[in-house]
């Protein structure tokens, strides 16, 4: 390129001598700029690292593109620490947690704005300018005007905070980092500093206003002109994009070769020291072997989030030889098709020279324009020109001829899905005890979900004193599957298999699934949910509607909740009981408790409560209470306890009995009279003949009595009997 610019710069300067001098000066330069070493221009990598060394060179921004920008300024990473409980009785843990401030320079250019940001390589920022990872973002666009941001100078002053006038930066204050290992990660940004794309004259005549632009010229989507001098990026574009300069009457201009070209007349072929004597025919023909027959082009490619891409040009003949050519612009894949192709071309036509002769009045042809020669095929460029003997000595270079569009595929796109956070929904759950061995504290865990697929976490904050103040408890755990029950669910047995009863739920989004078990499966505690109040299980999840699902094959009244089996509804919650989706909070036995999550798009955040926790420490309801006969004339009611403890019963005896001593309240109404309470520390009680002719002296007729476990930490529920009295 710089062979064809300085030769013309020389010829309209200097004339033919003046040609000559940059004929050999343009060599020099095309041996520095083009030879396989030392080169300046931008590479792909270039772009997709982040840096902050000083000095490093900002690139001026076109179209849209993805750049990993420079940080400028950051102060020490921020700590906060918080003391976590481990549950009554244990020593709290201290969790460190840290965010960072700073400024990353995007372009050398204003821009018009910022769409997606990825941090080491996956989603921060959506294209609806949703983030992913909780910070404050602001956008300086490289206005003459601009300010300087408000962090800078409150952190260092305001004599050493620059505006950064003319560039565009970005700044990211209170940074979370726990997600990037507690270290700021590597950036990349969509950067749109033109709408749509960008022909390659204005990205030359917006790096050199003096060179004139003439005719039209490609596009490309995006480009960052970075390098040592303009020289450097017209080089790096001339690679791809064929340019020349041409003196027009009002100076230079750059045009791209497919520009018109001049005609030469059969009868001007050949010329001689007369100037209009035809001494002999001087056109010579050659074709070189040593060209590449293969091109190779990297480029970002639009359709795989700016992702390099390759693509490839393939020409017969040559050697074999396979050239690859960096060209850091934002193209898509027919586009960057088209481009190799017609690099391929050129390379190929450029190996087909040519000499000839041409009587002064063809003075007119200056090199690097394109000539027409009559009788030969295709448009030929003017390599070298020389004036001797009142003859005009011309090396042409044929050019390549127009390449036709041919399909291109990008390859698999490997991208993450941009998906907005959207709002928070959490259920708060008062569990009953889940593992074999036997809690001592409650087990409340927070649930949390969002209506959009993209939603992640959000932060807790908890209170006891019914809203009058709230502390942090950390974040929320993974999404967990959420809805709501859209029938209501009838009663069935909590002994055997419900294969009668079954329920509809709507899950919170339609990206969430729930799946069959088997009985293997469910035995080990697979498909477990809340359904309302009552813990079951499901061996059958059948898709009826896109986010909805019919239960089925039911175990009822799991880990105790049976007595929760009548009290179904529709609307109320469903939650897939998954460790790893639960987030779990401490609560004092039987205190009432408020949780409260914060999202990144929680205008209002959601909230809700429970009237007391501990439903894990709440002993079973015994079970089977019969009248189990008589002694003389008195009534024995005895009944079964049951245990928090032992579920997996793997040794096939008594469970252990899970509360520090085993005592009962039976409470007796009749249904005349006043009730009374009586203890006994064995599963079975007797009901006095003594007592019977009390209870019937008063107007009794029957009595109903309701047996409770006393356990450590609460009552149970109560097993009821009716004894009618005679």
């Amino acid at each position: 390129m710089a062979t064809l610019l300085l030769t013309t710069l020389g010829s309209a300067f200097g004339g033919p001598v003046g040609g000559l001098l940059g004929a050999i000066a343009g060599q020099q330069i095309d041996q520095r700029l083009f030879g396989p070493k030392g080169r300046q221009g931008p590479r792909l990598a270039d772009l997709a690292v982040q840096s902050s060394t000083y000095g490093t060179p900002v690139p001026a921004l076109f179209g849209a593109t993805r750049v990993a920008g420079t940080v400028i300024w950051a102060t020490d990473l921020v700590e906060t620490r918080k003391k976590v409980s481990n549950g009554k009785g244990q020593p709290k843990t201290t969790v460190y947690a840290y965010t960072a401030n700073f400024a990353v320079l995007l372009s050398a250019r204003p821009i018009l704005r910022v769409g997606r940001i990825w941090a080491d390589g996956k989603l921060l920022r959506g294209t609806a300018g949703d983030f992913k990872t909780e910070t404050e973002f602001r956008l300086y666009l490289g206005s003459e005007d601009q300010p300087p941001d408000p962090l800078i100078p409150a952190a260092e002053g305001l004599s050493e905070a620059p505006a950064y006038r003319g560039l565009a930066y970005a700044v990211f204050e209170g940074f979370a980092l726990e997600a990037y290992g507690n270290r700021i990660p590597s950036l990349s940004f969509e950067v749109i500093a033109d709408e749509g794309s960008v022909p390659v004259g204005t990205i030359v005549a917006a790096l050199s206003p003096a060179l004139e632009v003439e005719g039209p010229t490609r596009a490309v989507g995006g480009y960052p002109a970075e390098g040592t001098s303009v020289r450097s990026i017209l080089a790096n574009l001339a690679e791809v994009v064929p340019l020349r300069l041409v003196r027009s009457e009002t100076g230079l201009s750059l045009q791209e070769q497919g520009t018109p070209a001049l005609p030469v007349a059969t009868d001007d072929l050949g010329a001689s020291a007369g100037g209009d004597q035809r001494v002999r025919q001087s056109f010579d023909r050659k074709t070189g072997t040593s060209r590449p027959s293969i091109v190779a082009l990297r480029y970002h490619d639009s359709n795989r989030d700016y992702q390099p891409g390759l693509q490839r040009a393939v020409r017969s003949g040559g050697n074999r030889v396979e050239e690859r050519l960096d060209f850091p612009a934002t193209l898509s894949p027919a586009d960057a098709r088209q481009f190799a192709e017609s690099m391929a071309s050129d390379r190929a036509a450029a190996s087909e020279r040519g000499e000839v002769s041409l009587p002064w009045r063809r003075l007119d042809i200056l090199a690097g324009q394109n000539v027409e020669i009559e009788g030969l095929r295709g448009i030929w460029r003017v390599r070298e020109r020389r004036f001797e003997r009142m003859a005009l000595h011309l090396v042409l270079e044929r050019l390549p001829d127009s390449v036709p569009s041919r399909l291109a595929s990008p390859g698999r796109v490997l991208s993450e899905a941009d998906l907005p956070h959207g709002p928070t929904h959490i259920e708060l759950l008062d569990l009953p005890p889940l593992g074999d061995s036997p809690p001592n504290t409650p087990l409340v865990a927070v649930a949390a979900a969002g209506v959009s697929p993209g939603w992640r976490r959000a932060a807790l904050l908890t209170s006891t004193d019914s809203g009058a103040n709230w502390s942090e408890a950390g974040a929320t755990a993974p999404p967990a599957i959420l809805g709501t029950a859209q029938t209501v669910l009838a009663e069935g047995p909590a002994t055997l298999v419900d294969d009668v009863s079954s329920v509809e739920v709507t899950l919170l989004n339609t990206a969430m699934a729930l799946h069959d078990s088997d009985t293997a499966a469910l035995l080990a505690g697979e498909n477990s949910a809340m359904l309302g109040t009552e813990m079951l299980q499901y061996g059958k999840a059948a898709l009826i509607a896109p986010g909805r699902y019919r239960l089925s094959q039911l175990w009822r009244g799991r880990r105790g909740t049976e007595w929760a089996i009548p009290n179904h509804q529709t609307g109320e919650s469903f939650v897939l009981l998954d460790p790893e989706s639960l987030a779990s909070l401490s609560a004092p036995p039987q205190a009432g408790l408020m949780a409260m999550a914060i999202g990144l798009e929680d205008a209002v955040p959601p909230m809700a409560s429970l009237p007391s926790c501990g439903a894990a420490l709440t002993p079973l309801a015994p079970a089977h209470v019969t009248r189990a006969g008589l002694s003389g004339s008195d009534i024995v009611i005895s009944w079964v306890r049951r245990s928090r403890a032992g579920w997996s019963w793997a040794d096939r005896v008594d469970v252990p009995l899970s509360e520090e001593t085993e005592r009962y309240r039976l409470t007796l109404t009749p249904n005349v009279g006043l009730s009374r309470e009586v203890e006994t520390a064995t599963p079975s009680w007797t009901y006095t003949a003594a007592e019977q002719t009390a209870d019937l002296s008063a107007g009794a007729t029957s009595v109903a009595i309701a047996v409770r476990q006393v356990g450590t930490y609460a009552v149970s529920r109560a097993a009821n009997l009716t004894i009618m009295l005679s």
